[in-house]
């Protein structure tokens, strides 16, 4: 029997649309093809790639017609849910990667991609909210709530595996995030150089690559916290769940956030996380329960937190196992997955019937 055929319209280098490609390939036994616009989001870029956005939907239909695709899924509900609506392919699945994808607020072309963001919605056949915080968007915008399907992609369990370090004598604290401006990790940076004035001893790891790598590394010795803190650069994924082992408590200051599968890993290696106090974060966490929940860019808040949860070690050995059997419960990739790629199958064949 000829396996089922998938466009798949996103940024293939990302991590979540790696795991979503891989998920339908493995539990649901897809062929996938991809395509993504050349064009980054970011300043000046954003023309270029409007105008490359208005001319893609000829060269989609042409790669859907010659793949012969049984259906297209959309990493985005704007840029990438727009092209799948009219691709001529069905059914249509899209998925909203933030809290609502109208991003930046501020933005001139923001009426534009709330109309294209509408028509996604209506277009479409189901809708990935990977979390409540996205539903509520959708129901805001008066989407068909029938289409939605409220689940989060997962993590492997197998490869997150836990450990409990909420023994250790020392504050051990990991940052995953990539080194963009949006996730503040200027503001972590200072909260612990109030811990080294307050003696109190800790080591940091910095995971990933990104912009702000070189003035971070610069600010970490203006605040005299170089030697305790360690960058590692982009790393292999296999490395990731061994250094997540290896920490206590995890940090995430981000100014907006819609589902991390961050926090979820860190959550499954027992890391007690100390995150920012958003909307999408406080659909997992319960202040001083299971986590910490702060607002963003308050430095001093910040540090009086992460000095709380070290000297709470019994709130963080409770949290820990907690949040591994939250995981377990309602993120793992192979459940997850298995029901996502099991709806796909059911709307190809209804469509086929």
């Amino acid at each position: 029997m000829q396996k089922k055929r998938i466009l798949f319209l996103g940024e293939t280098y990302r991590a979540d649309a790696i795991t979503w490609m891989n998920g339908l390939k493995e539990f649901g036994d897809f062929e996938i093809v991809t395509w993504e616009l050349q064009t980054q989001s970011t300043g000046i870029s954003r023309l270029k790639r409007l105008v490359e956005l208005s001319k893609s939907f000829l060269t989609i239909r042409s790669i859907a017609k010659k793949f012969n695709a049984d259906m297209v899924i959309a990493e985005r509900t704007t840029s990438y849910g727009f092209l799948a609506a009219l691709s001529g392919i069905k059914p249509i699945a899209i998925a909203q990667q933030g809290i609502t994808d109208l991003w930046p607020e501020n933005s001139l072309l923001y009426p534009f991609k709330k109309i294209i963001q509408n028509y996604a919605f209506k277009k479409s056949d189901l809708i990935h909210a990977w979390g409540p915080v996205m539903a509520t968007h959708m129901q805001n915008s008066g989407v068909n709530m029938n289409k939605v399907m409220i689940l989060p992609k997962g993590i492997n369990l197998d490869f997150f595996e836990y450990r409990d370090n909420s023994n250790e004598l020392i504050i051990k604290a990991i940052v995953t995030r990539s080194l963009l401006p949006e996730y503040k990790h200027d503001v972590i940076l200072k909260a612990f150089a109030i811990l080294k004035m307050q003696n109190i001893p800790f080591e940091l790891t910095v995971v990933g690559d990104g912009i702000m790598q070189k003035s971070l590394k610069l600010l970490s010795k203006e605040l005299q916290i170089e030697n305790n803190v360690i960058f590692t650069g982009r790393i292999n994924n296999n490395d990731l769940p061994k250094l997540l082992q290896k920490s206590n408590i995890y940090i995430s200051m981000p100014t907006t956030e819609g589902v991390s599968a961050s926090l979820f890993e860190a959550m499954a290696c027992g890391c007690f996380p100390v995150v920012t106090n958003l909307p999408g974060n406080k659909s997992w966490i319960t202040q001083k329960k299971n986590g910490i929940l702060i607002e963003s860019e308050n430095t001093k808040k910040l540090a009086e937190e992460i000095i709380w949860a070290f000297r709470n070690s019994e709130v963080r050995q409770k949290a820990v196992l907690e949040n591994r059997k939250f995981v377990e419960e309602n993120a793992n990739y192979a459940i997850n997955m298995k029901k996502i790629a099991d709806k796909y199958h059911q709307l190809i064949n209804q469509k086929s019937d």
